[in-house]
């Protein structure tokens, strides 16, 4: 099954304030979602860490819009700055006005867009399990972890902090050695060394198990960071920079078991998918 002849997409650079930053997602708006082989296939040929396909539901449920993220190797089961991308989509061309509710793999996920063009996304906070740091781990991410924690079925990641900022920005991993070391990848963090440049931590993410050897803006990983820094710095509202080569701020408030995460985005990218 494919779509009609003239399916809009979109490219759209989330988690960032101009074109060409944060991280990019494709975004597709269906009627209804076409087998999951063509889905694969449009995401593999978008080949950007996440592709998002929506559609809308029937009026009265609990959520307003179906929402499905696949990277170019797979489907994944939460995925932050696509759905950032795909609220910013609806807003801008007028498909939804207020919250938008998305029905996904991890529960209903609520996407509220402000008057300075800023969403603010409502999302499962990760639970933290401190964590033997694995036999590999070091050797794989070229630097030796302080802690490590495991984040929960929903991420399936390893949270790893470093020892300080310039660590996190100079790691160059082995992608091929990460991929037996989580369920999806592995995140790496510190302390900002000067929270007067605007964020409080840094991290980075590498997920070659899933296709994507580092994500350039993680927004499901701030789920994991938000309860990791607001329990060492004593704050519920933080901004967290992910020190990618594309880079991004992520802000993050800490609500118990939700984590509200809110930033930007920008379409860059705006035509016909024929196939």
């Amino acid at each position: 099954m494919t779509t009609s002849p003239r399916t809009r997409i979109r490219v759209v650079d989330a988690f960032a304030e101009r074109p060409f930053t944060g991280n990019p997602a494709g975004v597709l708006l269906l009627d209804a979602f076409p087998d999951d082989d063509w889905l694969q296939r449009v995401a593999a040929e978008v080949n950007h860490a996440e592709t998002a396909f929506a559609h809308p539901l029937p009026a009265g449920g609990t959520a307003d819009w179906a929402l499905r993220w696949f990277t170019p190797a797979t489907e994944v089961d939460l995925c932050g700055h696509a759905t950032l991308a795909t609220a910013h989509v609806l807003r801008s061309t007028g498909a939804a006005a207020g919250p938008v509710r998305f029905a996904t793999r991890s529960g209903v996920l609520t996407a509220t867009a402000h008057p300075d063009g800023s969403v603010t996304l409502d999302f499962p906070t990760a639970p933290l399990t401190p964590a033997a740091v694995p036999d590999g781990v070091a050797e794989a991410l070229g630097a030796e972890p302080l802690s490590a924690y495991d984040t929960g079925p929903h991420l399936g990641d390893l949270l790893v902090e470093l020892a300080d900022e310039r660590t996190v920005r100079a790691l160059t991993p082995d992608h091929k050695a990460l991929v037996a070391q989580s369920e999806r990848g592995i995140i790496a963090t510190a302390r900002a060394e000067d929270p007067a440049r605007g964020y409080d931590f840094v991290s980075r993410g590498f997920f070659p198990r899933v296709g994507i050897d580092e994500d350039p803006v993680t927004g499901s990983a701030h789920t994991a960071l938000a309860p990791f820094w607001s329990e060492r710095l004593g704050r519920a509202d933080l901004t967290g920079l992910q020190a990618s080569a594309r880079s991004g701020l992520v802000r993050t408030g800490l609500r118990g078991d939700r984590t509200l995460l809110t930033g930007r985005a920008v379409t860059v990218i705006e035509g016909d998918l024929l196939a």
